[in-house]
């Protein structure tokens, strides 16, 4: 069957992923097709099959960070070819004419299709989407390592376009996992001054390695007073609550808090200190195609790669645990082996 997908699929929430394939049906005009070679393992990957978000159905193909070679391109897709190596991210598809579309901020689209909530991701050995969202991959980039950028590298990254960051800026990266140590690496290539904020101070070397210039304990209120008003901008990635009021005192006037972490409690903030140094507190989700393709090139031009664990995909149940663990350091990729395990 020409159509047919193999996959790893959770058939209901929390269970082990187990084989699974499923008629594709035929490529649609707008769409591509993937062989999968690699393919990134995210929290928001599990976050699906648990059905924390509440919004999932089953079964579950997960996996966005997906790293292949096209082999199928539907007749309206453009700018690709068979056999070139791409990357697809989080988002599958999106409408192409409402505003946002339009305007280039295809990831704020309201109808768009994430590529693992009610449509199969990559841990299969094929994946379809949008040929907007089927990024080309730089020849320099290892495609081992490059699909991370395509999730938790897009979601530092846009950031530092929206709140136009230069090297002359002071960023603090709050949390320093799968999300913030790519954030220290691009921080570094972009040339700015980076102080890294982590429970885990034994990562102190390991940091200072990647790039951080200074590495700050994040419970430590002392440590926190000492930066009063240093950080253009800060980078949180946690998903649990901080002390935010103590965060935003470190903002230099007209700096920025930007959420990236899931906290599920909302946030206290002091209107007076955000009216009277002109701050604020943002948010945003991954990035646009045109977003991606500046990561990628970024990436290869500076050599940046998030440091990775590779599993083979037929191992998918080790590597969740590993990465539920909390000892990865610091992504985990599954190379597909499908043709050695059906």
């Amino acid at each position: 069957m020409p159509n047919t997908i193999h996959a790893y699929a959770a058939l209901e929430a929390g269970a082990k992923l187990q084989p699974y394939q499923f008629d594709a049906g035929e490529l649609a005009a707008h769409q591509v097709e993937v062989q999968v070679e690699y393919c990134g393992l995210c929290h928001s990957d599990v976050s699906v099959i648990n059905n924390e978000w509440r919004n999932d159905i089953y079964p579950v193909v997960a996996g966005h960070e997906i790293i292949g070679i096209i082999t199928q391109l539907g007749a309206e897709a453009k700018g690709l070819r068979i056999g070139q190596r791409v990357g697809i991210g989080w988002t599958a598809d999106s409408c192409q004419h409402c505003f946002q579309c339009l305007a280039g901020q295809h990831n704020l689209c309201k109808e768009s299709q994430a590529t693992i909530v009610g449509h199969a991701g990559g841990f299969a050995d094929k994946v379809r989407a949008a040929w907007q969202w089927v990024i080309p991959l730089p020849d320099d980039l290892d495609p081992a390592g490059a699909g991370p950028l395509l999730c938790g590298g897009i979601t530092v990254f846009d950031p530092l376009l929206k709140h136009q960051i230069q090297a002359r800026h002071h960023v603090g990266v709050i949390g320093i996992g799968g999300l913030g140590h790519m954030a220290i690496k691009l921080l570094k290539a972009w040339g700015c001054e980076i102080t890294a904020f982590t429970s885990q101070l034994s990562k102190t070397d390991e940091l200072k390695m990647m790039g951080a210039d200074h590495v700050i304990d994040s419970r430590d209120p002392s440590a926190l007073k000492a930066y009063k008003g240093k950080f253009d901008l800060l980078l949180s990635t946690v998903n649990v609550s901080l002390d935010w009021k103590a965060y935003l005192r470190t903002l230099a006037p007209q700096g920025s808090l930007h959420m990236l972490g899931l906290v599920l409690e909302p946030l206290s903030i002091p209107a007076g200190q955000l009216i009277s140094g002109a701050q604020s507190v943002t948010g945003s989700p991954t990035g646009s195609p045109t977003a991606l393709r500046e990561l990628l090139a970024f990436a290869a031009r500076k050599n940046i790669a998030p440091q990775i664990e590779l599993y083979s995909m037929s191992e998918i149940n080790q590597a969740i645990e590993r990465l539920l663990s909390g000892q990865a350091r610091y992504r985990i990729v599954l190379k597909a082996d499908f043709d050695q395990h059906g």
